[in-house]
Formats: C-alpha cells, structure tokens, sequence
C-alpha cells in the first residue's frame, strides 16, 4: 500500500461489492428455500419409485450448493464492508495530511517524504536556514540502538516541525493502511470454491476456517460496530436501530457473534446459529481427538432434532417449535436450546443443568427432552410458555462418572468455582430474555438442577441478582450457597423446592460432617462417623453448599415428587432419583408441578412438608 494508492482508493465502492455479494447471499437463501419447502414437497407428494428418489438426492445436493454459496458470499460481503470501513480512517489521515502540506507550499514526495523550504535566521551568519526533508516515523521503530536522542532537540529552521509532524502521520498512516490490506487481502483470498458442483464434508471444514480467518481479520471492524461489550438491553436497541439490510450482513458475515450475544431478538439467533451448527460441524469434522469427536456427534444429534421437530410441527400442531439460541465449542461445549418462542411467551423458564454435563449425547438425549416436557407440560397449562436448557457454562464432571461414593473427594465437583464463574453468563442471557420478550411483565423462571442449583444460587448473589427473575426452582439441590431462601432475590415464597427422598444429591453432607464424619470413622467406625456427623450438623438441614433447600429452616416451598429408586439397592445405579424430576413417565407428579410453576399457576401444584 503506497501513498498513490491510498490516496486514490475508494472505500464506497468496496462497500458497493459488499452490497452485490449480500444480494448473491440472500438470493440463495431465497433458492435454497424454495428447494426445500417447495420443489422437494412437490416431487414428494407426486411421484414415488426410483426416479423420485434419484431428484430428491439432486435437490439436496442442489440446497447445500446454495447454503455454501449463501454462506461464502456472506462471508465475502463482511470482508468487503469490514475493508472498507477500516481503510477509511488511514485515507482520511492521508488526506489531511496533503491538505496541510499543501496549504504550507511543502512538497510530498511518492515515499511519503516532505519537503520544506528556508526559513528562520542563522544568528551567526544572519543568512537564512536552508530547507531540507522530513523523513517520517510510523511509530513503528523507535528506543536505543536507531541512532542519537533527538527527541530534545530544536530545528532552527520553523518549517522543519511542521514537516516532520505531516510525513510522520503520513507514514502511520501507510503503515495502519497496509496492515488492514494485508489482513483483508489474506481473508478474501480464502473465500473462493474449490472446482466443480459437490459441497462435502470438506467444504463444511473450509467455511469453518473461512469465518473464523474473518472473525480474527475483523476484530477491530466487530469491537467498533457490534456493541459485545454492552448490556443486552443495549444490545437490543442497538439491533433494534439497524436497517434490514445492515441486519442482513451482520448475519451473513459474522454468524457467531450474533447468535450468541444476549439481547439479539430469538428468532435472528435460531437463524444464525443453525449455520453456526454446520460450520462448527465441519470444524470438528477435521479435528482429532476425544472432545472434537464428543461435541461433533453432540452436534449432529441436534442438527437431527432441530429437523425432527420441523417435521413433527408439520402434523402436529401442539408441538412447541424447537429454537437454537447458542452453540459453541468452547470449554466442555455451549448449546442453549428453546422449545417455543421466548420471544412471544408470556411464560419462560431457563434450565440451568448440572453435575456431569456437556456437550454430548447424553446432553442431548436427555436435557434437551426435559427442557421439551416441560415446555409440553407447561403449554398445557398456558399455551403461552417457553422451556429452555441453557448450556452456557462447564458443569463440573466426576473424575469418575456415576461414582458418587468418590463425590466429596472430588475437588472439581465439591468447588463452588464453577458455578460462580458461570453465573455472569446466566444472568446475560437472563437479561437478554427479559430483554427480547414482546410482554410488558413476562415471567421468567430461572430452574436449577443439581450443580446447577449452585449456579442459580451463585447468580443471585451478582450485583442486582438474576434479571428479570421472578420465580426460581430448585432440584435435586446440594444447596445453593446460601442459607435462608430469601436471600435469593425472588422472595422466599417464589423460590419453589423438589427434592427425592432418595436422591443422595440433595443429602449430601456439609462441609463440617463430612470432617467430622471422617474423624468419627477413624476413631470409633462407621457408627462413630454417623454420630460425629450428627453432632456436627444438630438441625439436620445443612448440605454441601448450604442450607438444605428443602428444609424449614430455608424457608422455601416445597413441593411433591416422588421418592424415586434406591441407589444401588434398586438396580438403577447410584442416582436414578436424582434424573427423574422432569419426567412425566417416571415421576408424573414432580413433571407436573414444575410445568404449572413455570406456566405461573402455583394454585395447581401439590405441595409437601419440609424436611
């Protein structure tokens, strides 16, 4: 990037192209669309055999041709409009510059050079000083080892300031100008089709590292145009005063950021975020690795489902629609998923899951289905409710799964560090909930399973407590970091309580049995444990992070579930109570007071007695 070019450079017209290939982007969108709803309906519904099996595998291949050329030319459309709003800063520099050279008769040179002329008088001879050029410094090469500290020193001739002060923001300006070249150039070079007509697994693998090669190209252009570092609230205002087409090249382009900021309207992150599912999906697919393959068939099951529950809504009405609001690879792996509209609900829980979670199949075949019975069971009650399991942080695991006798040695398990630090991103997208929802006074539940009782406790305890709460559920609890529930920020009487009997979760030992305990076995067994324990905890109501959330002390409002099988006893492992409370099957009447609270219809729930 020379000083020719830069000053000659148009940046409009760059944002021009970027127009043109967000047009090619939403025309194949348009395309792909209509081959999936329409054309291969058509050949569905009329034509059966061989031959209509042959033009339906054309047709999907046709509609992944588009989602590519969709993708990449949105990919395309950012690059250009990221170019041309960062080029424009140095451009702007540049020209200033020349503009004060000029109105000072000096003379820029091609290199960015400037020439001055005599000026000022030689005290000695009484002549006048000669002019000469000002090289200029991009700020770039400075300190010891360049030569002598000039720094204090004073031209005698006036004009040699001047100059140096236009060739130096000149050269910065080169320098910030093709840096942004560089990194522009290196993206766009990237973003072009491989030959021929068949998008695979690979292709899906090169539009990962097309977006994420943007993503890091664009890191300024996101930090100057989208507000990551503010509220949801103002993030939603902020989408609010976009135009459609601006709208249209944030998604196109930088699918990741939307679909995963809080305050972006429900229905933008479902869209985005099922192209984040296939491009994250080709990133793994190229990885190695336990985790990648882990995450990878998490992915795919959810990609399934997100397909299932179109075709199930196709014939069944009452099926709540299935939204994606997050997913990531970070960490153990992000997914946030809805079983109705937040958006349009009068009624929205949150579902904090807990011990053991991550992105796997084991989340997805059974925290998706207890985020969709309760939106199911909910919707009974108002058809205005929305179930969502929020996967936005990483549970603590079992250094050995399923082994709860190891539970109280398990450091990662017995720290309340993780809840803590996943509480701010809970409280986000509860702010983003309360943000995005079309009522006045939505209800929001914020539902704590397990570990996850421990983070909702944990996000009570941020400044100004959960946003836009109104309700909070806990399950299965080991306590929730404090000790009376209204201290939770909700009000005792809105903190609502389901604990098994025989869940071992919700007994676990406090801190102070658990030492005393040992200290007994040592010195007298396994009566002498039992008996130190008691002695530590007199009240009986003390869990590992607290207070029992079930017990009168806590003051909270329990209500019925099942006692749940035995551990072990039974034959159904450790825990089976502990999985059961979101289950109509298994334990009906749990499922149904939770669907009644979070359908705001306390008057229906069957209360208990606490512990």
């Amino acid at each position: 990037m020379d000083l020719q070019t830069l000053q000659k450079i148009k940046p409009s017209e760059y944002a021009e192209a970027a127009d043109g290939y967000r047009a090619i982007s939403e025309t194949a969108d348009a395309a792909r669309e209509r081959v999936d709803k329409d054309v291969a309906k058509a050949i569905r519904e009329a034509n059966e055999g061989e031959a209509a099996d042959a033009a339906q595998r054309k047709l999907r291949q046709l509609s992944e041709n588009f989602h590519y050329t969709q993708l990449e030319c949105g990919l395309i459309s950012g690059a250009l409009n990221a170019f041309s709003s960062e080029i424009a800063a140095p451009q702007r520099q540049v020209l200033q510059a020349l503009d004060d050279a000029k109105a000072l008769s000096y003379t820029v040179h091609a290199d960015g050079s400037v020439t001055f002329p005599a000026g000022g008088k030689n005290e000695l001879t009484g002549e006048e000083i000669p002019g000469g050029t000002a090289i200029g410094n991009d700020g770039m090469y400075h300190g010891p080892g360049l030569g002598p500290d000039l720094s204090g020193l004073i031209h005698p001739n006036p004009h040699q300031a001047k100059a140096q002060d236009i060739a130096n923001r000149i050269s910065r300006a080169l320098r910030e100008a093709a840096e942004i070249d560089e990194r522009y150039s290196s993206v766009l070079k990237k973003l072009k089709a491989a030959p021929g007509l068949m998008v695979d697994a690979k292709t899906w693998t090169d539009v990962a590292a097309d977006t994420e090669a943007l993503g890091e190209a664009a890191s300024d252009y996101l930090r100057d145009h989208i507000p990551l570092d503010k509220s949801p609230a103002e993030r939603k205002e902020w989408w609010d005063s976009l135009s459609d087409e601006e709208r249209n090249e944030y998604k196109r382009a930088f699918p990741e950021y939307i679909g995963n900021s809080d305050g972006i309207p429900s229905a933008v992150r479902d869209e985005v975020n099922r192209e984040n599912l296939d491009i994250l999906i080709g990133k793994l697919s190229s990885e190695d690795g336990e985790k990648a393959k882990t995450q990878l068939d998490a992915l795919k099951s959810i990609q399934q489902q997100l397909q299932d529950n179109a075709t199930q809504r196709l014939t069944n009405a009452g099926e709540p629609p299935m939204y994606l609001l997050g997913v990531s690879d970070e960490g153990l792996g992000r997914a946030i998923v809805s079983y109705g509209n937040p958006d349009t609900s009068r009624n929205v829980s949150a579902y904090a899951p807990g011990l053991g979670t991550a992105l796997d199949t084991d989340f997805t075949r059974n925290d998706l289905k207890r985020a969709h019975e309760t939106a199911v069971g909910a919707r009974k009650y108002d058809p205005s409710s929305a179930s969502i399991v929020w996967l936005g942080y990483d549970a603590p695991q079992l250094s050995a799964p399923g082994d709860l006798p190891t539970l109280a040695s398990d450091t990662d398990v017995t720290s309340a560090d993780k809840a803590k630090n996943g509480a701010p991103a809970y409280n986000s997208f509860m702010a983003g909930l309360a943000a995005t929802n079309d009522h006045k006074d939505p209800h929001l539940v914020a539902i704590g399973h397990s570990y996850g009782s421990r983070l909702v406790g944990a996000a009570t305890q941020e400044p100004g407590g959960i946003p836009g709460a109104d309700d909070i559920i806990l399950l299965g609890s080991p306590g929730t970091g404090v000790d009376r529930a209204e201290e939770l920020g909700v009000g005792k009487d809105h903190v609502f309580v389901g604990a098994a009997e025989n869940d071992p979760v919700s007994h676990l030992p406090s801190k102070k049995e658990a030492i005393a305990g040992t200290m007994g076995f040592f010195g007298g067994g396994p009566a002498g444990a039992h008996l130190i324990g008691d002695l530590a905890d007199q009240g009986d109501d003390d869990l590992w992070f607290g207070k029992d959330p079930a017990s009168e002390t806590f003051g909270a409002r329990r209500f019925e579930v099942a006692d749940g099988p035995r551990p072990l006893i039974d034959g159904q492992g450790p825990t089976p109570a502990h999985s059961n409370y979101f289950n109509p099957e298994k334990d009906p009447q749990s499922a149904a007071n939770i669907a009644a609270l979070v359908a705001d219809r306390p008057e229906l729930v069957k209360w208990d007695e606490h512990r």
